[in-house]
């Protein structure tokens, strides 16, 4: 790949996603996009790009986002803010509140979402109370994932056994095991494609608490500054904003107060 084809492909990128891919990323990018040119037959990266940006319905733009993103997610990922999570929430269900809504924020193949799902429904118990979990990423590739619901043994295995004998149901698969999603949960997680470079957000409800964890890393101070805006603008006050552990808003976080790492209270 010439530097110049690159460039322009990393140009792409940035505009329709906002990550933000450095001069050390140009194997990465061949080795990802080479698949998809295999599939096109296309030989020659230049060729692809073009072929790419000269598609009207966009859709080849869509795939080569697809195929650069990292997706890199698990069940109970980070679970120190499942633990605070679960104390918030039996705060707020002990203090009457009967309505609480989430977002998961580039929620990938689905295991962040249905984490929360399990947690907030292993908290809040018979108590009766209204609760969705919005949860979208760019990719509709693992939106389909997520929809599905369907994981293999060792997917689920950081699931606590009890958990998964509650929450999944179990049958063999091709000589594995698939745990199927029990729809106790999916009734409360809403899946949508969502960019998160192309602010406003059509949320139209404030939101309870918001995950976006280990997304920042790959976009520029500008897309992570109209990211932290829109969860300021739709965050109630009171709200929380859980971020990657590795990740820090510190000079974005005006209306913000951080009250452990990696954990912001809108105030």
């Amino acid at each position: 790949m010439k530097e110049t084809t690159f460039n322009k492909i990393r140009d792409l990128v940035y505009d329709r996603s906002g990550i933000l891919l450095g001069d050390n990323k140009q194997a990465l990018v061949r080795a990802r996009i080479a698949k998809r040119m295999r599939h096109l037959k296309i030989t020659d990266y230049a060729e692809y790009y073009h072929f790419a940006v000269e598609d009207t319905s966009g859709e080849e733009v869509q795939h080569m986002l697809e195929a650069i993103s990292t997706n890199v997610t698990s069940f109970y990922r980070e679970p120190s803010h499942f633990d605070f999570m679960r104390q918030v929430i039996e705060e707020w269900v002990d203090s009457g509140r009967t309505t609480l809504r989430f977002w998961s924020a580039a929620s990938s193949t689905g295991e962040e979402p249905y984490t929360m799902a399990i947690e907030i429904m292993e908290t809040v118990g018979s108590r009766s109370v209204d609760i969705k979990i919005l949860a979208t990423d760019i990719s509709s590739r693992v939106l389909e994932v997520s929809v599905a619901g369907e994981y293999t043994e060792d997917k689920v295995m950081p699931v606590p056994k009890h958990l998964r004998a509650k929450y999944f149901s179990r049958r063999n698969g091709n000589g594995r095991y698939i745990y199927s999603v029990s729809d106790k949960l999916r009734k409360l997680v809403i899946f949508r494609q969502f960019n998160l470079s192309a602010p406003p957000y059509p949320i139209k409800k404030q939101l309870d608490m918001i995950l976006c964890r280990n997304v920042m890393i790959y976009f520029d101070r500008k897309v992570r500054t109209g990211l932290v805006n829109e969860f300021k603008r739709l965050l109630k006050p009171g709200g929380y904003l859980l971020v990657g552990h590795a990740e820090s808003i510190t000079g974005l976080s005006d209306g913000f107060r951080c009250i452990k790492p990696s954990i912001y209270l809108k105030v």
